[in-house]
């Protein structure tokens, strides 16, 4: 299919990419603990000047591999060591991939419009536009899965592609292994062996390209594994290969994770607003693979998922982004059915329509009412001056917010009624509507973010400390903040966690758990400051209140900097 009959679908989806991935990514400061975790190591990879040893706390880190650091590195020699250029390479990769969805199913389909509303479905899921606004890997890595899989299928569908295709496939492939580890081979060859398997036509992998293409996956992704293994040895192999992939799949990092329904369940709630049909595109997968003369596309489909599933499902570590990889597929599906159920039964298709339209018509009521039970998280803005001169009922700050976040969902309910009026006329502006929704309700909480970053962020804390206590010997922080006070002071840190667990990967800097592991650093030190969520400041204080006093320095939501000053 030409290019150029596609170029207003591809401009659309690039617009609305751009939209609702990169726009508005500085708002907010890099959040605790994973984003400072990937931002963190690039920043001291630069101050260390090495693109090859991740650095973390001052010291060497595997808890995942290079390409990601690479990227976000770059990133900030362009862009400056800032939140946008941190979240830059997660956004453009998510770009990329609605583009590739699009382009695939265009081929594949020879449905132009079948291929609009399967990556319109992908770019407008939940958890899709989560990931492309944070600073995780996980995104990239499932782009490059979807990448190679879809180098693979084009292979397929058109045999005068199939040398390149295969070639493409080994080449993302290895991309994604440098990015995430075992499982950026794993998972896109398990679907493609599963498909050919169940096709009968394993000996289509046999061949030159298939040699080419091996040999090309060892150059791009064994050198810095065998880099670091003959540079650091043990080190790097108990942590990457035995720590990071063979215990999370004997011991559920979080535990409250570990059960079996865990991914079906992701898969549906994380797909919303699509969720309910993405429940029926599986009915409409399973009947069109009874159906013999149907394309061989959804039995590739159906291995892709089956595939991904299977090698994250029996790990007891779980985590709802390790199941990402096979959300391409799920849109597809999912958009697959929307072409289908709008050209055919339009009374089926307008229950469904109302019953997700319901779904977004009880947020308003749930945000509301997480807004006045959590009122406390809500820092204190700068109104401007108008609000100041409107606020005629003196209310307090924190009840100003509450009182924006109440007529801001009034504005969301309204627009949700006439929704319902107006796709119960035109059912077929429904996918519209619900993208629309998505991104009114993703730019109000953006809006709102930084009245609740103090809770989420440690930037101004880390800042205090930089600037007026450059000289703190170490500064002991709650766990979860550990990191970022790290990343925004550059102070050397430390955990205080009293009863508190290890992290699952080890960090080179003190673990202070009990009250006795506390006196005997605090011994001798004079000056040794902490930063505490709240509950962790009442724990600490309470237990050592005998001997220390906790005197604050200064408050940042619930971030507290303390100082332990010995008793007379």
């Amino acid at each position: 299919m030409p290019i150029n009959k596609d170029l207003k679908q591809i401009l659309t989806l690039l617009l609305l990419s751009a939209l609702l991935f990169i726009v508005g990514n500085q708002v907010v400061s890099l959040t605790n603990p994973d984003e400072v975790f990937y931002a963190g190591t690039a920043k001291e990879m630069a101050e260390k000047n090495t693109w090859l040893v991740p650095y973390l706390f001052g010291q060497p880190q595997f808890e995942k591999p290079i390409l990601g650091y690479w990227l976000i590195r770059a990133a900030f020699l362009v862009f400056g060591t800032t939140a946008f250029a941190a979240r830059f390479f997660p956004a453009f990769f998510a770009l990329l991939g609605v583009l590739g969805v699009y382009l695939l199913c265009a081929r594949v389909f020879n449905d132009r419009k079948k291929a609009f509303w399967c990556a319109f479905v992908l770019m407008s899921g939940a958890l899709y536009i989560g990931l492309a606004r944070t600073v995780f890997i996980d995104m990239i890595f499932s782009v490059l899965i979807g990448f190679a899989l879809g180098a693979f299928y084009l292979g397929y569908h058109e045999r005068r592609w199939k040398p390149a295709g295969i070639v493409l496939f080994y080449v993302f492939a290895a991309l994604a292994v440098l990015t995430k580890g075992l499982l950026g081979l794993t998972m896109p060859l398990g679907a493609v062996l599963l498909f050919l398997f169940l096709r009968k036509e394993l000996g289509f992998l046999w061949c030159r390209a298939s040699a080419l293409g091996a040999g090309l996956f060892i150059l791009i992704a064994v050198p810095w594994y065998a880099l670091m293994t003959a540079q650091f040895g043990r080190v790097f192999i108990d942590e990457f290969w035995v720590n990071d992939h063979i215990r999370r799949l004997a011991e559920a990092e979080h535990a409250h994770n570990d059960k079996w329904y865990f991914y079906p369940g992701t898969i549906l709630v994380c797909a919303f607003p699509w969720t309910f049909f993405t429940a029926a595109s599986f009915g409409l997968l399973f009947r069109k693979l009874k159906d013999k003369a149907s394309s061989p596309f959804y039995w590739f489909l159906a291995c892709w998922i089956m595939a991904g599933f299977a090698q994250v499902q029996f790990a007891h570590s779980k985590l709802v982004s390790y199941i990402f990889p096979v959300f391409p597929a799920v849109a597809i599906l999912t958009g697959d059915y929307l072409r289908e159920l709008f050209a055919g039964s339009i009374k089926k298709a307008r229950v469904m329509v109302f019953v997700t339209l319901a779904a977004f018509l009880a947020l308003p009521f749930a945000i509301t009412e997480a807004a006045f039970r959590y009122s406390q998280y809500l820092g204190q803005p700068d109104w401007p001056e108008w609000y100041v001169r409107a606020n005629i009922l003196h209310l307090p700050i924190e009840r100003s917010v509450l009182l924006v976040i109440l007529l801001v969902m009034a504005a969301f309910f309204v627009i949700i009624i006439v929704q319902f009026r107006l796709v119960s006329r035109r059912i077929r502006w429904f996918p519209y509507a619900a993208a629309f929704n998505m991104a009114f309700l993703f730019f109000t909480v953006l809006g709102f973010a930084p009245y609740v970053e103090d809770f989420a962020c440690s930037r101004k804390a880390g800042e205090y400390i930089k600037a007026e206590h450059p000289t703190a010997e170490r500064v002991l922080c709650s766990k979860m903040m550990v990191r970022g006070v790290r990343y925004y002071s550059g102070a050397e840190v430390g955990v205080l966690k009293l009863g508190g667990g290890a992290f699952f990967s080890a960090h080179p800097i003190p673990f202070i758990a009990s009250t006795d592991k506390l006196f005997g650093y605090l011994q001798g030190r004079t000056n040794v400051l902490a930063v505490l969520e709240r509950k962790d400041r009442v724990d600490v204080c309470d237990s050592i209140k005998g001997r220390y006093d906790c005197v604050m320095v200064k408050e940042f939501g619930s971030q507290s900097v303390i100082k332990f000053v010995p008793r007379p």
